[in-house]
């Protein structure tokens, strides 16, 4: 008999229809896991206890049609929860109280999820680790002295350690597939425009986007139809797909053309032999599977780094902090904004119209390939402080290029993206792939993920971090 937090999120819906189990006992469950568990993890920064029980409560009262109706789903720290606590991972924030919902939050409800709380981001949501002045550092159920990763370390480090079901995240620069790859974890960035960010949160240039994180793909899957919805005054808006992003989690694939390669485009960036072992078992895999797999050279060059360096400046400087509150920021903050208020806004148009360029030209030769297989992160899960072990604060944010130097091109050129658990190193440590898609090519990204989950299943889906 499995205890309700081995069951997938699709499989507690199920039960919950069928009124096996009640959403309360449901909630309660995470709760008590996550009283007893996660002082040692770190995953949430506020838990809403109250709230989450009496949204159960209203659900066992009328219970909406859906996938994932009474199924618990965390909330970043950097989304918008009407009358709940949100510090976007910094001091400088503590104590504000979120005015509205954001709409994907506004889905969720819509779907009878729950809100157990939210889950820790670094400040800003800017760095690849989770570690802030808010609370402990998040860290990785597998080694509790490692990372789990960032931005969405939280959401990452909560499904990982079994104190959730599947999480909401979002990515920027990698950020759900980073802590995804170091927790073990499927996780999806989808195609820019998807969903939107609406009423607050401008969509900018297109590199952030909200997504799920799960144990499965079918999970993801669900939980991405959920998310996905489009606002009046969205900038983007991502090509329509035939049915439900679940239903291509059943669909075969059929036999594709993958393409792969493992050269970073970061100066200096150098991919372990345990990631580089990861990536040549995946490309075995795929083959098995039938698929053609062929190398290409990297469709970017290392001259998009300083271009991309020069956006993630600027973003650094897009919340607003008071100047009696800078000196509460973070090293690593500090100095990126520092940079970013330095950035002209001419600076900022032609980097962002070089990136552009670069897309148009790499774009040419990954659509004709139905995904790109790359590692994920470059190195094995990082050691808690390992970025900030510097003296330079400069050096932090090389160490966090080199160490993710391949996720961010995909924030780049708005295609989607995934990170598949497909590899463990002799001490237990997950170690992710990525596969590429094309734009809009969510559903073929997915149908493949569960093709491969299907053929490793004993693999991928029954292993556990030790603290589980």
């Amino acid at each position: 008999m499995r205890e309700l937090h081995e069951l997938s999120a699709l499989e507690q819906a199920r039960a919950i229809r069928e009124r096996e189990i009640s959403p309360v006992e449901l909630t309660r469950h995470y709760l008590d896991r996550i009283e007893r568990i996660d002082p040692q993890v770190g995953a949430y920064v506020t838990v809403t206890a109250e709230l989450a029980l009496d949204q159960a409560r209203d659900l066992e009262k009328q219970l909406p049609d859906g996938p994932l109706a009474g199924v618990p789903i965390p909330i970043k720290d950097l989304n918008l929860v009407k009358d709940v606590p949100i510090m976007f991972g910094s001091n400088a924030y503590r104590g504000f109280v979120s005015p509205v919902d954001d709409t994907v939050v506004e889905r969720l409800r819509e779907a009878g999820t729950v809100m157990l709380g939210k889950t820790a981001t670094p400040e800003f949501g800017l760095p690849c680790y989770t570690e802030t002045y808010l609370s402990p550092p998040t860290r990785s159920p597998w080694d509790l002295a490692r990372s789990a990763g960032g931005s969405s370390g939280g959401a990452a480090a909560a499904v990982a350690a079994g104190l959730a079901p599947a999480a909401q995240g979002s990515d920027g620069a990698g950020s759900i597939r980073i802590p995804a790859a170091v927790c073990g974890l499927f996780g999806i960035k989808p195609t820019r425009g998807r969903i939107s960010f609406a009423p607050i949160i401008p969509d900018l240039v297109g590199m952030s986007t909200n997504g799920p994180i799960a144990r499965t793909v079918a999970d993801a899957a669900a939980l991405l139809d959920v998310m996905a919805h489009n606002n009046p005054g969205d900038v983007f808006l991502a090509p329509p797909h035939e049915g439900t992003f679940l239903e291509h989690a059943t669909r075969d694939p059929g036999r594709l053309r993958i393409a792969r390669y493992a050269e970073p485009v970061v100066p200096g960036a150098v991919v372990e032999p345990e990631v580089l072992a990861a990536y040549e078992e995946a490309a075995k895999t795929l083959a098995a599977l039938g698929h053609e797999v062929v190398e290409i050279p990297s469709p970017f060059g290392p001259e998009v780094v300083p271009e991309f360096s020069t956006l993630w400046f600027a973003f650094a400087c897009m919340h607003p902090v008071a100047d009696h509150q800078v000196g509460e920021l973070r090293p690593i903050t500090a100095r990126l904004r520092e940079r970013g208020f330095a950035t002209s806004a001419p600076t900022f148009l032609q980097a962002h119209a070089a990136l552009q360029g670069a897309v148009r030209q790499a774009l040419t030769i990954t659509d004709g390939y139905d995904a790109v297989l790359t590692p994920t992160v470059t190195q094995p899960p990082r050691p808690v402080g390992w970025f900030e072990d510097v003296e330079d604060v400069d050096e932090t944010f090389e160490r966090m290029k080199r160490f993710a130097a391949f996720p961010a091109i995909y924030n780049v050129s708005g295609q989607p993206a995934v990170n598949l658990p497909l590899y463990w190193t002799d001490q237990g440590l997950p170690i992710g792939v990525m596969l590429g898609g094309r734009i809009g090519g969510e559903s073929t990204l997915i149908s493949l993920s569960a093709q491969i989950e299907a053929y490793r299943g004993s693999f991928w889906g029954t292993r556990r971090p030790p603290i589980w």
